[in-house]
């Protein structure tokens, strides 16, 4: 295990952070001034779309083991990561994380949000905090929120109709305990428009990939990421 405290200020570039634009197009993060920048018209991730808890932006993603990645549209990106690299725990069970960030951005509705993403048995189970989130302001500010392994605070993301042998539900604390996937911080909820009708409703097929979608209701502008810093606990009580 290492230290205890995992601290990236992008000084040394994105190290091992990487960005999303689209279903299967994961992208190098984008460093202007020392800090990752995201901008829209971000990509809509639908993998869980209703009966899963919604669609998604993913702005700032970071793997927090190696990946066995069957397309290996990420192992290009997965060079240089100074958490993999840097051995730092897993266990994310009341960690403290604290953001240097600022931004630009009307959400229209959506919360810049965590999310932990684990395999447990054949399945990769995703959940995002819904109790704490950052406030994205004009000037550069430092938050911080909690992990705790409580239930009532997390939304479980599950899958949509076509992906539940792929994604499932499942349990905070397993999840936390080792979470051995990613973390992202991302936009949820989103509002998703067609542009036209859907047979059988909008969560049928995917968003932006089978149809295109009113833009003017998602969240738009720019948000930056200057320093990422995680406490991990020694005390794993909820």
């Amino acid at each position: 295990m290492g230290s205890l405290t995992y601290r990236e200020t992008f000084e040394d570039g994105a190290g091992g952070w990487i960005a999303w634009s689209g279903p299967g197009q994961p992208v190098p993060a984008v460093i202007e001034d020392g800090a990752l920048v995201s901008r829209s018209p971000w990509g809509i991730d639908s993998n869980h779309a209703p009966p899963g808890g919604g669609y998604l932006h993913l702005l700032f993603i970071l793997h927090t083991a190696p990946q066995d990645e069957p397309s290996g549209a990420y192992a290009p990106l997965l060079g240089g990561n100074r958490f993999i690299d840097g051995g730092y725990p897993r266990d994310f069970r009341n960690a403290r994380l604290t953001l240097r960030l600022k931004g630009d951005v009307d959400l229209q509705g959506a919360e810049l949000r965590l999310h932990c993403q684990s395999r447990v048995g054949d399945r990769a189970i995703n959940f995002v905090l819904t109790s704490q989130s950052f406030e994205v302001t004009p000037e550069w500010s430092e938050q911080t929120i909690t992990l705790p392994p409580d239930p009532e605070q997390w939304l479980c993301l599950g899958a949509r109709h076509d992906l539940m042998d792929v994604y499932g539900w499942g349990d905070i604390e397993r999840v936390l305990s080792d979470v051995d996937i990613d973390i992202i911080l991302l936009l949820h909820p989103l509002q998703i428009v067609p542009l036209s009708p859907q047979p059988g409703g909008p969560h049928i097929g995917r968003a932006e990939v089978d149809y295109e979608v009113d833009r003017a209701v998602l969240p738009t502008g720019e948000i930056r990421l200057g320093e990422v810093q995680i406490e991990f606990s020694d005390s794993h009580q909820s």
